[in-house]
């Protein structure tokens, strides 16, 4: 792998009754879309909100490190932050239309974000931000963009407040882009034109990718590297080609039955299932957070569980060998 943009080492998140993120390790090179896949509730998106320092004010963040490029982000001021988040991170929230403001054009909004990257507000030129946005919009696929720097978020379909979102997460050239969800709320043929779209951003411009999802039809379509995640944890990570074809922890294998095979699963054929829910894990919590759900559970399930290499670069964290 190339050198890393993002370096995460034993991320934890908590709150006073529940953690969140629970020891979660993953990289993310230059160049390179590193998946971070799991159901609804594991802790994606609190991870990626723990990288922007975007969490709420009752939750705990600890690391042994959170490094992007060559600054350790958990002892890093607000001021700090400010000056990243933007700037050398940026981020595609899950759903444009509470994440542009609805009182303001697109305009304002993108021309806000490079100005304060650019010059400081008040001393980059607005004409200049302008054009930057514009010629954005049009990287993104936007026609007439600008027109649509005129018109305010609800005048636009959910497609192309998505193609904004992306438009101003890269306003500043970042290294690093994080995706939550970014195709959710879309439908198929638009989703398919955005995953399209981030792929030839991600080569032309060398980025880090950093993509939540749930959907594993997007992994296999994107990815270069994923990390499976459970209940806070990280309980696989592999290459994508082997993760497909060696699925080693039994939730990756349960989620990989839960999916049609187009020739192979057949009409009214009944897809597999995961039963059960994931669980609230208290803080101290110990063993395998999968145990309660998982057909091959053992006594030492609940002890601390080592991680297992099935391959080069492909780890998994279960007590079957």
């Amino acid at each position: 792998m190339s050198e890393a943009a993002l370096d995460i080492a034993d991320l934890r998140v908590g709150f006073s009754q529940q953690e969140a993120v629970r020891g979660v390790s993953l990289s993310v090179g230059r160049g390179e879309t590193h998946c971070l896949v799991g159901e609804s509730g594991c802790g994606k998106s609190m991870t990626a909100l723990a990288v922007m320092g975007l969490l709420p004010r009752a939750a705990r963040r600890t690391a042994a490190h959170l490094r992007f490029e060559q600054t350790d982000l958990v002892g890093l001021s607000d001021r700090g932050m400010n000056r990243l988040r933007g700037d050398r991170i940026g981020m595609i929230f899950q759903e444009p239309m509470t994440s542009l403001n609805p009182a303001f054009t697109v305009g304002s909004q993108m021309t806000e974000i490079y100005r304060r990257h650019r010059g400081g507000f008040w001393g980059g030129s607005r004409a200049a931000a302008s054009e930057h946005a514009a010629a954005l919009l049009a990287r993104v696929g936007i026609s007439g963009p600008e027109r649509r720097l005129t018109q305010f978020p609800h005048q636009l379909s959910g497609g192309l407040r998505q193609r904004v979102m992306i438009a101003s997460a890269l306003l500043c050239d970042p290294a690093l882009l994080i995706a939550d969800e970014p195709t959710t709320a879309l439908d198929v043929t638009v989703q398919a034109d955005i995953l399209r779209l981030l792929q030839r951003l991600q080569q032309e411009l060398g980025l880090a990718l950093l993509l939540i999802t749930h959907d594993l039809g997007v992994v296999a379509r994107i990815a270069d590297r994923v990390s499976v995640m459970y209940a806070g944890e990280i309980v696989e990570h592999a290459p994508v080609a082997a993760l497909f074809a060696r699925p080693s922890h039994p939730y990756t294998r349960g989620l990989l039955d839960s999916l049609p095979i187009p020739g192979k699963t057949a009409r009214g054929e009944p897809l597999g299932s995961i039963p059960g829910t994931v669980p609230r894990l208290a803080p101290g919590f110990v063993g395998c957070p999968f145990r309660d759900r998982c057909a091959h559970a053992a006594p030492a399930c609940s002890a601390d569980v080592p991680w297992r290499e099935a391959a080069p670069d492909h780890f998994y964290r279960c007590i079957l060998p």
